[in-house]
């Protein structure tokens, strides 16, 4: 069990510190002694868990991914019929909107469009785990508010739809697609005027 933690660890401590250079130095000026500097270990280690750098690279991307959408999804939870919507929508609004804007979703975007070309499944990957489990979150908490009459009766799905493109819009073209970073009295701007729209769209 130990030796099995050990090795679990390792994995895991690769794929950090993989996601880490590959940020900062990009794909193709990573290297894989690097990365096992930065994680640790010796360079055999790596390969011993990934056999080359591309299934590294995806790797990474995948485990970030995770990371990015537990914290969403952590976010979403703050929905619930038992508080007003006034008060949770803004507040899971700029959760999702600090998140979309921290170095690690921002790199993980960076990244997944600069490789588009060596790895073209990436984006969809990356997306249904990300964007695509966070629609679902959102469109079932906003179903939940429509039954206990919280917001009226709408297509909890487009509402989510529409809920996202009011955050990650502004966001995008206030941050010029992610290269400006953004103060967080900004962020959470954004945020208040997305879960506003929403409430006086769809508000009971």
């Amino acid at each position: 069990m130990t030796k099995a933690r050990g090795r679990i660890d390792k994995r895991e401590a690769i794929l950090e510190a993989a996601f880490t250079v590959f940020a900062r130095s990009g794909y193709d000026a990573a290297n894989v002694q690097e990365i096992a500097d930065e994680a640790g270990v010796a360079k055999p280690t790596v390969y011993n868990h990934f056999h080359d750098k591309d299934t590294l690279f995806r790797a990474a991307l995948a485990a970030a991914a995770e990371q990015v959408a537990a914290a969403n999804l952590a976010a979403v939870e703050a929905i619930t019929p038992q508080g007003a919507p006034g008060r949770t929508l803004p507040r899971a609004a700029r959760a999702l909107a600090r998140r979309c804007c921290d170095e690690q979703s921002r790199a993980l975007r960076a990244l997944t469009f600069a490789q588009l070309s060596r790895f073209p499944e990436l984006l969809t990957e990356v997306h249904a785990v990300t964007a695509g489990r966070l629609a679902e979150a959102l469109a079932n908490r906003l179903a939940r508010l429509v039954v206990g009459g919280q917001l009226r009766h709408c297509d909890p799905d487009l509402a989510a739809e529409q809920f996202l493109a009011l955050l990650t819009g502004p966001l995008e073209r206030h941050s010029q697609l992610g290269t400006r970073r953004l103060p967080t009295a900004e962020v959470d701007r954004i945020a208040d005027n997305a879960a506003e729209t929403i409430l006086r769209a769809f508000g009971a």
